[in-house]
């Protein structure tokens, strides 16, 4: 079928957008008309050719109404709402422990822009597209999607709005109340103030955390973020040693850190932030051969725990429910710190998102 898509190319520093054809589901397959697509950092460094190579669709945080399904398909049927997270197996022992963020073949079902078979579901011509992304590839009015992917949308949850709990906002949140599971009373250091830090902010005051710190440039979402429920707040230009600010509020460290910058330094001098026996957990994406923060003779005379997430240790099924009634009940206001943009506007989106002029942006069809 005709599908408009923004598309990554070599040598084009911004998204194209094109008529391209998309493959009719296969029996493990379901076709999503696309409603709203979060733009997630992964997405940008994706756009280099770092993941997946050139040309692709990308996109991997959609939401829509399940268009059809293949025969093999059970959990979902067309006119289903769903919100589309990334892809596992299901199969492996990982994913059979309830650990599907960490399925043995994650690089392949997410990464490689093309079925595990090799095909690829999206052409032009006789051009074909990398496709596939995240199982979704969702930068397009219409995506293909697998059955551990999708989760379904109450009636009363803004559907164009959910596509990020799929990945951002549960890689933040499931940080905090999963992976580290911070324990209430307990303090927390969270670098950064973007999406998937202010998401952990939210996590964290499910919680019940009794500290929640956050390091964070943008005043806006300074402000932001002790609206969410951050106790404090630090300005790096008024407080450039970490260290010294942290402990002036907490003066024995944090019990947790979390980190979704990805920069080496403040990883660095986050370890002298931290209570004996703290974690320190890391989604950031940092520079290929980064070193793992710390002293390891520190870290073994305090016991810390320097721990690598992904997707917040989710499980979709399971955590994506609980963030959507969390919203219902008012407790996790993810909405608040969405803009929404047309799809045409992927550009001038990822630039205001890039200066700080946002802090989520969700994309809306309009073409």
């Amino acid at each position: 079928m005709e599908i408009t898509a923004a598309v990554a190319r070599e040598g084009q520093e911004e998204f194209s957008f094109e008529k391209l054809e998309l493959d009719e589901p296969r029996a493990d397959e379901i076709l999503v008309k696309v409603v709203g697509v979060g733009l997630c950092h992964t997405d940008i460094v994706a756009k280099t050719g770092a993941i997946g190579g050139l040309p692709i669709v990308l996109g991997h945080e959609g939401s829509g109404i399940v268009e059809k399904t293949g025969s093999a398909v059970t959990k979902v049927k067309a006119g289903d709402r769903v919100a589309i997270s990334f892809r596992s197996c299901g199969e492996c022992r990982k994913c059979k422990a309830g650990e599907p963020a960490y399925c043995l073949t994650m690089p392949m079902l997410n990464y490689i822009g093309m079925r595990p078979d090799g095909s690829k579901s999206i052409h032009k011509g006789s051009e074909d597209l990398g496709s596939n992304f995240f199982g979704q590839s969702s930068f397009a009015t219409y995506c293909l999607t697998y059955e551990r992917n999708v989760v379904k949308v109450p009636n009363d949850v803004p559907l164009e709005l959910v596509g990020p709990l799929g990945c951002g906002v549960q890689t933040g949140a499931g940080s905090i109340m999963r992976s580290m599971a911070c324990e209430e009373g307990s303090s927390l250091l969270i670098l950064g103030g973007g999406a998937v830090g202010l998401s952990a902010v939210m996590g964290a005051k499910v919680q019940k955390c009794g500290t929640i710190i956050v390091l964070e440039p943008h005043e806006a979402r300074r402000k932001m973020a002790l609206e969410f429920g951050a106790t404090h707040v630090i300005d790096p230009k008024e407080s450039p040693d970490l260290a010294v600010a942290v402990r002036a509020i907490l003066e024995h460290g944090v019990d947790y850190a979390f980190d979704t910058t990805g920069i080496p330094d403040l990883q660095q001098a986050t370890m002298n932030c931290l209570a004996p026996h703290a974690t320190f957990g890391i989604v950031g994406i940092s520079p290929p051969g980064t070193p793992v923060p710390g002293d390891m003779g520190l870290v073994m005379t305090f016991g810390h725990i320097i721990k690598g997430i992904i997707e917040g240790d989710s499980e979709p099924d399971v955590f994506i429910p609980e963030m959507m009634e969390l919203y219902r009940q008012g407790r996790f206001p993810f909405d608040k710190m969405i803009r929404t943009y047309p799809f045409s506007e992927i550009n001038r989106a990822i630039a205001e998102q890039h200066h700080g002029d946002c802090v989520k942006v969700v994309l809306l069809m309009d073409v």
